[in-house]
């Protein structure tokens, strides 16, 4: 049967609306600013780990290119991509700004959907997926998708929320409504994945966790930090045996 779109239409408007600010450090991207250098450090360590050097990486659900452009800063060669158009007019704009600072970064935007890419026969050695599962139609089929987007014993890096009181009352509830450090509704709780349940639909496609990390917030220092508490915020990394390498229909 052939893939169904992993877009909902609702969270590809909210986006889309955030696109002038995204680039903002104060604005409603905040978090995600203030979260970058954990989740892309993470990622890029366990790329090196599989490969020693720079591989062809896609982002995907990249927004305005936050992650994209340090990968691509760290020498990869990145293709964001994102439902969202406006996202994607501020994320080929920032990137301008890249280029002209004479840097040999490979970078490049385009508006399509996993799926898409995946009809049109495109691999990669690693995709990243950072904050997004919790925000597309059927997790599963999401997965199933990045699982055969990627060549054979390629990185797949996914970060997100898990499904916990806790989380509820600080990830929903406090970031959302009472700090206000993420405009409202950006989250659905309900949504949110507890990392036994990544972990079964990633070994269900055909890929195995290689390793799981919680990621704490500091309000002090404003930095965020690798930690073992997974009860909020926390980032996988998963690898498709070579052996067991699936296509879909």
């Amino acid at each position: 049967m052939p893939m169904t779109s992993s877009v909902i239409d609702g969270e590809i408007a909210r986006f889309d609306a955030l696109a002038s600010q995204w680039w903002n450090p104060k604005g409603p991207m905040a978090p995600l600013h203030a979260m970058n250098p954990l989740r892309v450090g993470w990622v890029e360590r366990h790329i090196r780990t599989a490969y020693q050097a720079p591989v062809r990486l896609l982002d995907v659900g990249c927004g305005a290119g936050l992650a994209a452009e340090a990968f691509a800063r760290l020498g990869h060669d990145v293709l964001g991509i994102d439902a969202a158009p406006d996202v994607i007019e501020a994320a080929r704009a920032h990137a301008a700004g890249l280029s002209a600072g004479g840097g040999e970064a490979k970078l490049a935007y385009r508006v399509i959907t996993a799926e898409a890419l995946y009809r049109e026969g495109a691999r990669f050695q690693a995709i990243s997926a950072l904050e997004v599962i919790e925000h597309v139609a059927d997790p599963r089929d999401f997965l199933a998708t990045l699982a055969a987007l990627l060549e054979p014993g390629g990185v797949l890096a996914l970060s997100t929320l898990n499904r916990t009181r806790r989380s509820y009352l600080v990830a929903k509830l406090g970031a959302e409504y009472l700090l206000r450090l993420l405009p409202a509704g950006t989250h659905q709780w309900r949504q949110f994945i507890t990392p036994a349940e990544l972990g079964s639909m990633l070994r269900s496609v055909g890929l195995r966790v290689t390793d799981v990390a919680g990621m704490r917030f500091n309000p002090l220092s404003g930095r965020w930090a690798q930690s073992h508490d997974t009860s909020i915020n926390y980032i996988v990394a998963a690898q498709q045996d070579r052996r067991k390498a699936k296509r879909l229909p």
